[in-house]
């Protein structure tokens, strides 16, 4: 949810002078606050950290969990920074002390009430902009995970439910058991 007493716009820099000790994510200028997470919610997380984490044991990718902030448009006008659930990020360069500056190679966001319009809508098309690989969308209510792949510069997506196995597009080799994911 946008905050209505925010100023009409803002920037990395403002976003770092923040201390009220909410999270926020600035999209295109604009701040939106984040719930804290339900339980069913951070043990979807937990899970798939674990799985990206021991799968790039010994390689060049390395996964991270929220909260984590993420610049889309660093080069730009740096006035997107989100954190999303867990992002896997292959090229070093894009690490620094505060974050990751760039798009990251895979972006996993798991709705909250609260979250589906920016999840679904506004950072989908930052994700598709900024030039992430693969994007998931991840339903705890509907036990569901939609996986977008670019092509020609746009997301199509691929739907998962029920008892499916769900490959990571980017790392060959690693697949997500929506049963074992769902469990409660």
């Amino acid at each position: 949810m946008a905050l209505a007493h925010a100023p009409e716009y803002l920037t990395y820099k403002d976003y770092l002078n923040l201390d009220d000790g909410v999270r926020y994510e600035l999209i295109d200028g604009v701040l939106y606050n984040m719930a804290a997470p339900t339980v069913f919610h951070q043990r979807i997380s937990k899970r798939l950290f674990k799985w990206l984490d021991d799968f790039l044991e010994g390689r060049k990718c390395e996964a991270f969990y929220s909260p984590i902030d993420v610049r889309l448009k660093a080069d730009k006008h740096d006035d997107v920074v989100v954190q999303p659930d867990i992002v896997v990020v292959c090229d070093k360069n894009k690490i620094d002390k505060k974050g990751i500056i760039g798009a990251p190679d895979l972006v996993i966001e798991i709705l909250s009430p609260s979250s589906g319009y920016v999840d679904k809508v506004l950072k989908h098309k930052k994700y598709q902009e900024s030039g992430v690989r693969e994007y998931w969308i991840v339903d705890p209510t509907h036990k569901t995970v939609d996986v977008y792949l670019p092509l020609d510069g746009k997301y199509f997506p691929r739907h998962y439910g029920g008892d499916n196995i769900v490959p990571v597009q980017i790392l060959a080799g690693l697949d997500i058991y929506l049963e074992k994911l769902f469990l409660e």
